[in-house]
């Protein structure tokens, strides 16, 4: 009998055409490309286990994934077979052999996202799947303060969407920045040990709104300090998130 072996994919996707990261029974999703053309490959069912679940319509630049079969196929060789079998907005960086130990969601310590807008009052085509656009000037130095209240380790319940698998919302953010350039976009990043449903878009939708002007930097720090989501402002829409990193 062969040997049973765990191995780990480091891919990137565009997630407009997909349901997420995990199946689903109205739509195609990231987790179901990999498993079909998985098993055309190696000939054998596998689940794959991803580090994480995107929602619909969104990115990732560096998802990390594991799964456990018996095939004698060379991690390479597998890379470049899946490749020529997935769709060209998925895209398998590296495969590797992992100890058997290693789970692509439990053995991660830290996850980093970014969030990207176009603030220009006329719309970019080209950036439509890839941000969200927010026609009104932003102001970045106020939102940068919002921001710097969210570092250390904090209860998110304020940024926790409903229907959260997640039961303690305690989590230790490491980072959380934004930074606008000549062209229009704005960049928010944020890293941290683990992240609840929703809770990026759900800050920067939050966050937007003192940049607008909407609010002001001590209306967020009630919000934030409530622990009730209802005070918060929007989900900021998925097309502008980023999965950019998992640190392991």
């Amino acid at each position: 009998m062969d040997e049973i072996k765990n191995i780990r994919l480091i891919l990137e996707y565009d997630g407009t055409a997909y349901h997420g990261w995990q199946r689903q029974k109205n739509g195609i999703s990231i987790q179901e490309a990999l498993e079909d053309n998985l098993r055309i490959m190696l000939g054998e069912p596998v689940s794959v286990i991803g580090s994480g679940r995107t929602d619909a319509g969104v990115h990732a630049l560096h998802q990390v994934c594991n799964f456990k079969a018996a095939s004698d196929i060379p991690p390479e060789a597998l890379r470049r077979g899946m490749n020529s079998l997935l769709k060209d907005d998925i895209f398998i960086l590296r495969a590797e052999y992992v100890p058997e130990g290693f789970h692509s969601r439990y053995s991660a310590g830290s996850k980093s996202y970014e969030y990207r807008i176009w603030n220009r009052r006329e719309k970019n085509l080209f950036l439509r799947h890839y941000s969200w656009h927010v026609h009104e000037s932003l102001e970045i130095t106020g939102m940068g303060e919002c921001l710097s209240l969210l570092t250390g380790r904090h209860d998110f319940s304020s940024f926790k969407s409903a229907g959260s698998g997640n039961l303690n919302p305690v989590r230790e953010m490491m980072r959380a920045e934004v930074s606008a350039n000549e062209e229009g976009i704005v960049t928010f990043v944020f890293e941290a040990d683990g992240f609840l449903r929703h809770m990026v878009r759900n800050i920067v939708g939050t966050v937007v709104d003192v940049g607008r002007g909407r609010r002001s930097i001590d209306e967020f720090r009630e919000i934030f300090h409530s622990l009730d989501r209802k005070k918060a402002g929007i989900k900021a829409p998925p097309q502008g998130l980023f999965l950019t990193m998992v640190n392991y």
